[in-house]
């Protein structure tokens, strides 16, 4: 099996912006970190907050997004964060985060992504953990919405996801298959948006969600197409939904070899796909590889 050596950033990097769910003032710092310390962040706006390790252990339920939890701290829609570091293959960053969300940025994870790259990344001393899907995984639901993991004849990972909404959409179905890279995630992936349908909007705004934010800081659909806005593809939906996807499985800690295909898949479902992996590799760890028994 191929493995690589872990990596993280060359030096610190520090971004701001707006929270969704939350409408607050982020500033969000980057920082080296040694290896095997994977992904922790930490809230510097609570006094002794302890560091909260971005694995699936941590992660709790939320609507329409990633959070994780330790003790008394959370960090909420961290996905975009997590799929930066991850299509880049940083594997060892310590986060420092003034609030309870990651902030939205334009919706994507291009200027996180373009600001790690100009901070540049280093290589470390030590191999990168790999899980290799050797049998098929599979999670789905009522609606039947579906992610399955499978294996693969090589050392990658590839995504493949369906998305159709329905013939009344203002979305049309959309497919994309890739084998993700950095270079990949740069070109096909990191520009993605996440969107929102237009008769989503008005419901949003009475929980109090995106207080702060108009359609042209994020990517709203209506019937006639995006509202105040332009679509960068036009299967932008299904990129983002991947990318959503590379985020969440992020969160095993750990390289990932196979071929994952998603019909509709959401957070929860992505997530609960990485539990029963996690359930199905506790026993066969190894130095640097776990695979399916």
């Amino acid at each position: 099996m191929r493995t690589r050596q872990q990596r993280t950033l060359a030096r610190s990097v520090q971004c701001s912006g707006v929270g969704i769910f939350t409408n607050s003032d982020v500033k969000i710092r980057f920082f080296p970190a040694p290896e095997n310390h994977g992904i922790q962040f930490v809230r510097t706006d609570l006094s002794g907050s302890k560091p909260i390790p971005a694995l699936i252990e941590n992660a709790v339920f939320r609507q329409r997004r990633t959070a994780i939890e330790f003790e008394d701290a959370s960090v909420e829609m961290i996905e975009h964060v997590m799929a930066a570091l991850a299509g880049l293959q940083i594997d060892n960053c310590r986060v420092e985060i003034n609030a309870p969300e990651a902030p939205c940025f334009d919706g994507s994870a291009l200027e996180l992504s373009e600001e790690f790259l100009e901070a540049g990344i280093v290589e470390q001393p030590f191999p990168r953990k790999v899980i290799s899907i050797q049998q098929p995984v599979t999670v789905d639901n009522e609606a039947g919405s579906f992610i399955q993991a499978r294996p693969l004849n090589r050392s990658v990972m590839a995504i493949g996801y369906y998305l159709n909404y329905g013939a009344d959409s203002p979305v049309e179905p959309q497919c994309l298959t890739l084998e993700i890279n950095p270079e990949v995630w740069m070109n096909q992936l990191a520009f993605s948006r996440t969107f929102v349908l237009e008769e989503e909007v008005a419901a949003m705004r009475e929980l109090g969600y995106g207080q702060r934010l108009s359609a042209a800081d994020l990517l709203v659909l209506g019937p006639d197409g995006p509202v105040d806005n332009e679509l960068r593809t036009l299967d932008e939906c299904v990129r983002h939904k991947m990318l959503d996807c590379l985020g969440d499985f992020a969160l095993l800690g750990c390289d990932l070899h196979g071929y994952f295909s998603a019909n509709q898949s959401g957070h929860a479902l992505n997530r609960e796909l990485i539990r029963q992996i996690r359930l199905t590799h506790q026993s066969t760890e190894s130095e640097t590889a776990w695979k399916v028994a």
